[in-house]
């Protein structure tokens, strides 16, 4: 059933790779240059200064990248005449020289660049045909996710092996995760990793800690590191439920269990030790490395209404906006290709019932468990401070450009490294329903889900091609 997900997943993240039109894809010209660099000179993209390669620039051009982005009221190449006369603009294109400007993706670690260079490399013809050679490459990354995201439910919730497909079902078909990773863009590896992680801490909390389990934990938080700097966000609480895991062991094994500890911290914090040593960083992102100004107060109130509603006295950083609502909840209902793509405003208004639904549901399920969870209190614990780190970092993240910008970075594809939880919160819907009905359910939540999925890519090709 893992590889059912993991099929789904991936033929999901296809299928966003055909309808989003190439470099429709927030930030997507930036990822592409960065492979483009370091496939065609072996060198980095410098975050300072470069320029962007002839070849990229003039298929962009060509594409009428600029004129279609953040303009829906425009549309991509579409006609047979507008192909033909796109195919003779970059005909003669044969540049090589790599592309030094890769904007917001020059400050990212190598390592999902580097993997995505294989297909750069064994696909001759254009940029074109690169890119989707990349894109498809990328998909994989969204099977991984789904896999990871079954396997962690089933260590998560042993009791009850039923639910199991549904989580992994809706992870599998949810639209940020196909859109992503049917991209260039290394927020898909990203995702996968942390699915992994999530699967890691909650077999080693079933199982217990051995050496095996360590070198895997740390591994995955090495490369981690080496993917995207959005993982920092969730390292902390990694860390803590590396330290739970090994008191747990010396419980049993005595203080050999924290030798294991020792290998997955040394295995897992060596890429920054390296990166220090190098100076390839010297801040967990180059957001954060500027020094923000204002109290430590300003940041929480600000951090707070970031996510929460207002409390009152709390300063208005956000007139008229509804964060929780606005953003997070509406952008994850739909907010596609360069966030220029939106359903009609019924649509996410009428999400609220279902979403209501399935927030009972969970809560009955956790009410019914209750007895059971107190005993996991510590495992509970992990996943509050990952996810609550993640908060964090993309709140400092926010905070750097306040007040000259909102909300400048609070996108909800910057949440997906947390889907195994949404996975768990379906799984627990459907328990919540009862063993009689919680099947029916759990049918019609991955029913709702893959609906959610298709309409979205009917939304794309509509904004695009309509």
């Amino acid at each position: 059933m893992a590889w059912l997900c993991a099929l789904v997943a991936c033929l999901n993240a296809v299928c966003w790779s055909i309808v989003s039109p190439p470099f429709q894809v927030t930030d997507e010209p930036d990822h592409y240059a960065y492979v483009k660099q370091l496939a065609d000179t072996g060198t980095l993209p410098n975050p300072e200064e470069g320029s962007l390669a002839t070849e990229e620039a003039e298929v962009l051009t060509a594409l009428r990248h600029s004129y279609v982005r953040f303009a829906p009221q425009h549309h991509t190449i579409s006609s047979t005449a507008e192909q033909r006369n796109f195919r003779a603009a970059i005909a003669s294109l044969t540049d090589s020289t790599g592309s030094s400007h890769a904007g917001v993706a020059a400050s990212q670690p190598p390592l999902y660049y580097a993997i995505e260079a294989v297909p750069y490399l064994l696909v001759g013809g254009s940029p074109l045909d690169r890119l989707q050679a990349m894109r498809l490459f990328s998909s994989l990354f969204a099977g991984l996710t789904a896999f990871f995201a079954y396997l962690f439910l089933r260590e998560a919730i042993r009791s009850s092996p039923w639910v199991w497909s549904i989580g992994g079902l809706a992870v599998a078909v949810t639209p940020s995760l196909g859109m992503m990773s049917g991209a260039v863009n290394p927020d898909a590896m990203l995702f996968a990793v942390a699915a992994a992680a999530f699967y890691l801490l909650a077999r080693g909390f079933r199982r217990g800690l051995d050496a095996r389990l360590a070198v895997a934990l740390g591994t995955t938080i090495a490369i981690g590191f080496a993917t995207k700097l959005n993982f920092v966000g969730l390292v902390p609480g990694l860390l803590l439920g590396v330290a739970v895991l090994g008191i747990r062991a010396a419980r049993v094994s005595g203080r050999s269990a924290y030798r294991t500890v020792l290998i997955a911290a040394c295995i897992g914090l060596s890429p920054v030790l390296v990166a220090t040593v190098v100076g390839a960083l010297s801040a967990p992102s180059g957001v954060l490395a500027t020094k923000v100004q204002g109290s430590l107060l300003d940041k929480v109130n600000y951090a707070w209404q970031l996510y929460l509603p207002r409390i009152p006295g709390m300063p208005n950083d956000f007139p008229g906006l509804f964060t929780a609502r606005q953003i997070w909840f509406n952008g994850y209902v739909g907010l596609y290709g360069w966030l220029d793509t939106r359903f009609p405003t019924w649509v996410y208004n009428f999400a609220l019932l279902p979403a209501a639904a399935i927030a009972a549901l969970c809560v009955a399920a956790i009410v019914q468990a209750r007895q059971a969870l107190r005993g996991r209190i510590g495992e509970l614990a992990v996943y509050a401070a990952m996810m609550l780190g993640l908060l964090i970092l993309i709140a400092a993240a926010c905070y750097s450009t306040f007040p000259r910008r909102a909300a400048s970075f609070a996108e909800p594809r910057y949440l997906m490294p947390l889907l195994p939880l949404l996975g768990a919160i379906m799984a627990l819907a459907a328990r919540g329903a009862g063993r009689r009905w919680g099947p029916a359910v759990g049918c019609l939540l991955v029913i709702l889900f893959l609906g959610h999925d298709l309409f979205s890519q009917m939304l794309v090709v509509g904004r695009y091609y309509g």
